[in-house]
């Protein structure tokens, strides 16, 4: 779609009705053709280019069901914005209205009960900053800049989800706007239904406006273990480490990346763009038990390079945040959770790896189980309890004109993985697409007729639509 097209959306929208909605609304409406209109439909992966005939800039909830009113009257596809940082782009949609909280992001910590509230604009940057004033933590993800909505409907998997569990798993209650422009609490006892379904169900229910979380003792500092190892040790080090993951506490929390060198002033020159396995793993608990529970990792192989230490659980929040810089790359991600790591797998995951395109891309191998695999499978929406693994197939290039190649190598890596998945995929990690339809089956299992149901319930019309 062009702007345009949505131009000529906007233009054929009843005039008065327009006029009203801006006149009540306290935030901001931005249209095609205005100054801020391509800033603001710009989401983190640069691969997306859509063009949406309203941007309705909320500053309150009030601002949420007015904008939400609006486009059931029209009949416009809704579309939320939160972080804009999912792979698929689903805070836009093309001749869409997309409802914006980027404004609201308010976040107050309650340090006596442990719980955390945040508003549906917040990021996980915001959420540790405030929580960690108290020493507190509630699982988020692995970038600082994520949405926190758009993980938490998900599911959300992060450092600390073998301890404490899911986003998703520590939602207490959420505010929520429905279809029909309403507003409602979701929790255990109010809504359950509706609040089953937000916890992993991706979304397409209503619009949370608000997040309330338990918190739970982590840092200030854990112990962290950051290994690089060569990729001529890469059978000796993952046949290690499927062997270490077996048999850890709840308390740590790994991951196996397959890629290649970086171009870091810590790391061996010589190393640079050379394959490698990294593997990385964080203690959530004492420094000195967080030494001897991660000094295997640092003793798989004779490492190209060993930056393990202490490090505030803040600053392990941003990790990775250099490496997913917003708008200035393409992003084509695939996941398959995995049934285990046999020497098959462990071949067609080092072969793939060596195969890509881009030197920005990884195979991530998620180190699961220990609270996550204690809820059970029907309890929330999201009901991959039981894989061992998750296997996130990360292309991660920079050039349009590497577009075909890199989607190409993703595509490839996840139809050689399916014989050692049984074709569960992780929703965040997904970008649906004519060539790769992403099945209810696939992303939520068996509870995927319950959510079925429920979505049909709340939003019968269909309003709210992925980008």
């Amino acid at each position: 779609m062009s702007e345009q097209s949505a131009r000529t959306v906007i233009d054929n929208l009843d005039r008065k009705d327009l006029d009203e909605l801006s006149a009540r609304f306290a935030g901001r409406l931005i249209r095609p053709g205005d100054g801020d209109y391509d800033d603001a439909r710009a989401v983190w992966n640069g691969m997306i280019d859509r063009h949406p005939a309203l941007i309705a800039r909320c500053s309150a909830v009030a601002d949420v069901a007015a904008a939400t009113k609006f486009a059931r009257t029209h009949g416009l596809p809704v579309s939320v914005r939160g972080g804009g940082h999912h792979v698929a782009g689903s805070a836009v949609a093309d001749s869409g209205l997309v409802v914006d909280l980027t404004d609201m992001t308010r976040v107050d910590v309650d340090p006596a009960a442990r719980t955390i509230r945040a508003e549906g604009g917040a990021r996980w940057g915001e959420l540790d900053h405030a929580a960690q004033r108290y020493g507190l933590a509630t699982p988020g993800g692995v970038v600082s800049d994520t949405g926190i909505a758009g993980l938490t409907l998900g599911g959300g998997f992060g450092w600390l989800r073998r301890t404490y569990g899911l986003s998703c798993d520590n939602l207490v209650s959420v505010e929520m706007v429905t279809a029909a422009g309403s507003v409602v609490t979701a929790s255990e006892t109010e809504n359950p239904d509706l609040f089953w379904a937000v916890r992993g169900g991706s979304g397409g229910l209503g619009i949370v406006t608000s997040f309330e979380y338990r918190l739970h003792p982590v840092g200030p500092d854990l112990m962290v273990a950051v290994v690089f190892y060569p990729g001529d040790a890469a059978h000796d080090v993952l046949r290690f480490y499927r062997k270490y993951a077996a048999s850890t506490p709840d308390e740590v929390n790994t991951f196996a990346i397959l890629g290649v060198v970086p171009e870091l002033e810590d790391l061996p020159v010589e190393a640079h763009g050379q394959p490698c396995v990294l593997l990385l793993g964080c203690y959530v608990g004492p420094i000195d038990e967080g030494e001897r529970a991660l000094q295997p990792l640092r003793e798989a192989a004779a490492p190209i390079a060993d930056l393990s230490g202490p490090m505030p659980y803040v600053e392990l929040q941003t990790f990775w945040d250099e490496d997913y810089p917003a708008g200035e790359l393409h992003y084509y991600w695939r996941s398959l959770f995995l049934n285990g790591l046999g020497d098959d797998a462990l071949n067609a995951l080092i072969g793939l790896a060596r195969e890509a395109p881009s030197p920005l891309s990884t195979l991530d191998i998620w180190q699961l189980g220990g609270a996550i695999s204690r809820v059970a499978p029907d309890a929330t929406a999201f009901s991959r309890r039981t894989a061992p693994y998750l296997l996130g197939i990360e292309a991660n290039w920079a050039s349009p004109e590497d577009d075909a190649a890199n989607v190409a190598w993703a595509r490839r890596v996840a139809q050689t993985m399916l014989p050692f998945s049984d074709g569960g995929q992780y929703v965040n990690f997904a970008v649906p697409t004519t060539q790769d339809p992403a099945s209810p089956q696939a992303m939520f299992g068996p509870n995927h007729h319950r959510l079925a149901e429920i979505k049909a319930r709340y939003d019968p019309d269909g309003l709210f639509r992925a980008g």
